[in-house]
């Protein structure tokens, strides 16, 4: 793994950026197409992502295969197919259909901070994944995701909470995620040592 820094994201080989913004620390994995969307501090993407339209908070692990934000086909129109809103492909004397690209732009999603999606997990667009939730491999999540809590299937459905409700509230009262990155390195042990209710205790 790259050593990475503050000041520009680390992009591996044969990445498609269009539109995008990085934060502190992040990084994106080989072949990842990233769109319309923001990344917070100290996210990544492994290998061949797609993620489009979507703000992605601080410290997210979005795993390989992933598809974030899968724009949609016009299923309510005579034709599904692309010729009529990427007419300019088609046409000589035709443009593509702004309004329908500014739509599906507008459908986003929303990714919390410190979150794990596993591998080929899918997330539809206009659904917002809590802080500190876990989306199984292979999921296709189409509602909202509490914070916390883990989810599997298809369509994507609860499994259970990683953490007890209070325990849930306390750490995002807590909000580590903002802390600076001097305080992050000198509470590296406690991390690594530590269960949620204690370093809760340590810290609160």
């Amino acid at each position: 793994m790259p050593r990475l820094t503050a000041d520009t994201p680390y992009m591996h080989p044969d990445c498609e950026i269009k539109d995008a913004t990085f934060g502190a620390y992040t990084e994106v994995g080989r072949g990842s197409r990233i769109a319309h969307s923001q990344f917070g501090d100290y996210s990544y993407c492994d290998r061949y992502a797609d993620i489009a339209n979507t703000t992605v908070g601080k410290f997210a692990n979005i795993a390989a295969y992933v598809r974030i934000g899968a724009t949609d086909h016009p299923m309510e129109k005579a034709s599904l197919h692309h010729f009529h809103y990427r007419a300019g492909d088609y046409f000589d004397d035709a443009t593509d259909d702004d309004a329908w690209f500014a739509h599906r732009r507008g459908r986003r999603v929303t990714l919390g901070h410190d979150t794990w999606l596993g591998n080929g997990a899918q997330v539809r667009p206009e659904v917002t994944i809590g802080h500190g939730a876990v989306v199984a491999g292979g999921a296709i999540v189409t509602k909202d995701v509490a914070p916390y809590m883990i989810v599997a299937g298809i369509p994507a459905v609860p499994l259970r909470a990683r953490f007890s409700p209070s325990i849930a509230d306390r750490m995002m009262a807590l909000a580590w995620w903002d802390w600076s990155h001097d305080a992050l390195h000198r509470a590296l042990g406690d991390f690594r040592s530590l269960s949620a209710e204690a370093f809760l205790e340590r810290y609160e």
